[in-house]
Formats: C-alpha cells, sequence, structure tokens
C-alpha cells in the first residue's frame, strides 16, 4: 500500500495504521524499500515496511536516504514538519549562548539523537552532553548516560509529543534537567524548567521563565530571551 506524505514523502506503509500488514523480517541486513516505476514519485522518500515488532535505534543509520531529522519513537518512524522562525531563532540563541557558557566538560549539541532504548531514538532540539560523549564529526547519537540536559522548542505539529511521550521517555532514561520553550505572544518567549524525580521517575517543574533565563544547573547559564530577531515594525 502507497500514500503520498503531504511534504513528498511517499509512505509505502504507515507505522500504527489499522491498514499496515506489520510485515518484515527482523533478520534483514537493511531495511527494504520498495522501487516503484511511478513517475509521480520522482524526488520523493520511500519508506520501508516497518519490521512486525517495529524499527530498532540502528535502523535510523541503516535506512536510505530518510529525511532529515526522522526520529524513533516506540519503534515508529516520526518525520519533522516544517518549522517556524520562532523555533529557529531560538534555537540558534540557546546554542550560541550555551556554547559559549558553558565549561569545557559539557557540550551544547543541536540535531543529535539519543539513543534511549532499542526502539527508541528521539532527537532533542538541544541536549547538553558530556564531552567525553562526543566521539567527532561523524557521530549520529549519543546514549542518554551522557545527556545532563535536554531541550525542545514547541511546535505546533510536535506539541503532542514535545509535552507528553518525548518528555516521559527522556524521565525513564535518567536525564536530569529537561526544558519545554514555548512562543508566548507575538514576540515573547517562556521556558519551563523541570527536573528529574529519580524515585518517580518524572520530571518536575521548578521554574517558570521569561525574558531571562538564570539557572546553576547543569551548569550556570545566564540567557537573555528578548535577544530573538524582530521585524522592523515591531521595534517601535
Amino acid at each position: 500500500m502507497c500514500g503520498k506524505h503531504r511534504y513528498g514523502v511517499t509512505v509505502m506503509a504507515t507505522v500504527g495504521d489499522e491498514n499496515d500488514p506489520m510485515i518484515g523480517d527482523r533478520d534483514m541486513p537493511v531495511p527494504a524499500v520498495v522501487a516503484r516505476p511511478d513517475p509521480e514519485l520522482d524526488g520523493a522518500v520511500l519508506l520501508p515496511m516497518p519490521p512486525q515488532d517495529g524499527f530498532t535505534a540502528e535502523d535510523l543509520d541503516r535506512i536510505p536516504d530518510l529525511p532529515p531529522h526522522t526520529e524513533l519513537i516506540d519503534g515508529n518512524l516520526v518525520l519533522v514538519s516544517p518549522q517556524k522562525l520562532f523555533h529557529t531563532f531560538m534555537l540558534d540563541l540557546l546554542v550560541m549562548e550555551m556554547r559559549s557558557q558553558t565549561p569545557e566538560t559539557l557540550l551544547a549539541c543541536r540535531g543529535m539523537t539519543v539513543t534511549l532504548g532499542e526502539r527508541q531514538r528521539p532527537e532533542p532540539d538541544l541536549v547538553i552532553i558530556d564531552v567525553e560523549a562526543y566521539e567527532g564529526p561523524n557521530g549520529t547519537s549519543v546514549t542518554a548516560e551522557s545527556v545532563r540536559l535536554a531541550v525542545e522548542v514547541l511546535s505546533p505539529e510536535s506539541e503532542v509529543r514535545d509535552r507528553g511521550r518525548k518528555p516521559q521517555l527522556y524521565a525513564q532514561a535518567g536525564i536530569p534537567h529537561f526544558w519545554l520553550v514555548e512562543q508566548e505572544g507575538d514576540h515573547g518567549s517562556v521556558v519551563y524548567v523541570y527536573e528529574l524525580d529519580p524515585v518517580n521517575e518524572k520530571h518536575t517543574n521548578v521554574s517558570v521563565q521569561r525574558s531571562r533565563l538564570k539557572v546553576d544547573v547543569p551548569c550556570r547559564l545566564d540567557i537573555d530571551l528578548t535577544r530573538l530577531p524582530r521585524p522592523p515594525r515591531a521595534k517601535n
């Protein structure tokens, strides 16, 4: 069964769909991508049939031509939709400030997946990791044990995952700090800061910060959230 994704990705089978044939072979060396001589599919990405028990974290590196920032959550491939400029500008600001303020023992990384388990490999918008976990420019993932902070910048298409399943996975994996960042009004932003309750495996909100973000863990950071670009008409 073949259907076109609205962003030009052709899905050969939808994971979790009631019509999903749920066929596959975990022994195959690389998940097979079905080729179709359909001219309408030129330039589209063909996703493989999902194995019966779902994809694994290793599959994410082996499936050819996956769209950038594809995640694996509960064995399902999750494709990322185009983001608003707020998402881009906020991440640019956070990465720039973190890299200038973090100590030498920590490293801020953007666009890096975190392998949490056999069928869990989400991609936080931003992570701070132990510098020892950096294996060079060809790395594609880090382990949960190396992550000090995971950050999600809320987007309309990912709101359910960013508020629900992904923080749950981060907490269960023992990631000690989590931030949820969202746009507030036309030009403002708000950061919800969480710390892990290791007994209950849940993150607890410890502060809500606007205009200026100041924390002492996982390291001391002081970030002016008002430095996001604004359209000229909004500056008057």
